[in-house]
């Protein structure tokens, strides 16, 4: 018996840019990050270049009569939902495009490729000119503040200086452009969005790493897919920034380089949830059969998982309600899903910031035999006390978790195995044990375990 045809219809998108033959930005890292979005990428490549995580070594600009053809091949047989476009190199490619994109009615967003990582000029004065008959065809430019500086005369060096850039592009007859913030100081990053309706700021932590090749490619290319797909332009820059907030945090350290962002972090985080909601049940039903009920706390004991990718409660696995003492042993209220800790799994999030191979975390009774017991643990215990947090963590809801991560983690000493809480008025003490993996966390609670029963 043959089965059903079932065929899917995505949104196409098309870039046109340059080859990365080290895989990490360029024409690779659009199709990747495209798909990432949902989007069926297509492509038009405006040069090929010799290049790894170290550098580039080579590069060639093909001749505008093979550019020419392969964007009328793509526009001639697919519905194009929207181009981004990136590298483009000299004068006439430039023009070449911006002509071809002054026939296309869909949106367009401009990445202009036009300063190195080293800050060298990219483009001769010809090209840089040309730039601005693109600009003018282009519904989002996403330049970063050298870039910006290029386009409009103006230097950079807060948000203030960003809004004026960005405003000046719009007045190159863009509809709107987004400066982005990481070439800017501070520890938070400030993408600064200008069209003719205002100004409007995407704030992200700032990630320490130099691991960011191919980050610009990687953002204008997820925008450009969200608009394909029919988001408005707020909502596809706001994911596009979330996007690669991830993207860069858990960059892919491959090559003798920094190395290059994760076009593919959110489709890993997706697709490890099954595999973390597993480790957690396992975990349960492990804790049951060997009765952890002298470690079970009166509020209840919950096992918490992350994906390798976790960035918010509902990337983590853990048990609906509690595990919690019976007649017989201990149980739990219900079965594993996704988001069903809060405090625990805020606490392992928050502890994630300062070791992200922590990926399971369970909480423990704490009281004097449990204390002694933690002296055979293979690893630190450390502790928070509760009466030290600011009035301001403690009057919102929810936040001594991560305040208390902070204390534990922050110390720059190495990562604990345990955390003690002792508990405040109304507070029960209660003792965390963290670690990389199942199997990890496992055996430090029935280390632990074995310990209480000694006593």
């Amino acid at each position: 018996m043959t089965r059903e045809h079932a065929p899917v219809s995505p949104p196409v998108a098309l870039t046109v840019a340059g080859s990365d033959s080290g895989g990490g930005a360029g024409i690779q890292a659009d199709l990747k990050t495209m798909e990432a979005h949902g989007a069926f990428g297509t492509s038009v490549v405006t040069a090929v270049t010799a290049q790894n995580t170290r550098g580039v070594e080579r590069s060639h600009v093909l001749p505008t009569d093979e550019i020419a053809a392969q964007y009328d091949a793509v526009t001639d047989d697919f519905d194009v939902g929207a181009v981004k476009t990136g590298m483009l190199a000299t004068e006439p490619v430039i023009d070449l495009v911006a002509a071809r994109l002054a026939d296309y009615a869909g949106p367009v967003v401009v990445d202009p490729v036009m300063v190195a990582a080293s800050g060298d000029r990219l483009l001769d004065s010809a090209a840089e000119a040309a730039y601005e008959r693109l600009v003018a065809e282009a519904t989002l430019v996403t330049p970063n503040a050298d870039e910006a500086t290029v386009l409009t005369g103006v230097d950079l060096a807060d948000v203030d200086d960003a809004r004026e850039a960005g405003e000046a592009i719009v007045d190159m007859g863009a509809d709107a452009a987004l400066v982005k913030g990481g070439h800017l100081g501070g520890e938070t990053v400030v993408d600064t969005l200008v069209t003719d309706e205002g100004v409007e700021r995407f704030e992200h932590p700032r990630v320490e790493t130099e691991a960011t090749h191919g980050s610009g490619c990687t953002l204008s290319s997820a925008i450009a897919a969200r608009l394909a797909d029919g988001d408005d332009l707020a909502h596809a820059v706001d994911a596009g920034t979330a996007f690669m907030e991830r993207a860069v945090r858990y960059s892919l350290s491959v090559g003798e380089g920094p190395g290059a962002v994760h076009h593919l972090s959110g489709l890993r985080e997706e697709a490890d949830r099954h595999r973390a909601v597993a480790e957690v049940a396992d975990l349960v039903e492990a804790f049951v059969a060997r009765d952890v009920a002298p470690l079970v706390p009166e509020v209840g004991m919950n096992v918490v998982g992350a994906t390798p990718y976790a960035e918010a409660v509902n990337e983590t696995a853990a048990v609906e309600g509690r595990i919690t003492k019976t007649l017989s042993g201990v149980a739990p209220n219900r079965g594993v899903r996704m988001g069903a800790s809060s405090h625990v799994a805020r606490f392992l999030l928050s502890a994630r910031e300062f070791d992200p191979d922590l990926r399971f975390t369970v909480n423990c009774r704490f009281d004097d035999d449990v204390e002694e017991a933690l002296n055979a643990l293979d690893g630190r215990v450390v502790e928070y006390d509760r009466s030290a947090q600011p009035s301001d963590v403690k009057a919102r809801e929810g936040s001594t978790m991560q305040w208390g991560a902070r204390q534990a983690f922050g110390d720059d000493g190495a990562t604990p195995v345990a955390v003690a809480d002792r508990g405040d008025v109304g507070k029960e003490p209660i003792v965390k044990l963290v670690a990389e993996t199942a199997d990890g966390l496992r055996e430090r609670a029935f280390s632990l375990l074995s310990a209480v029963e000694k006593l």
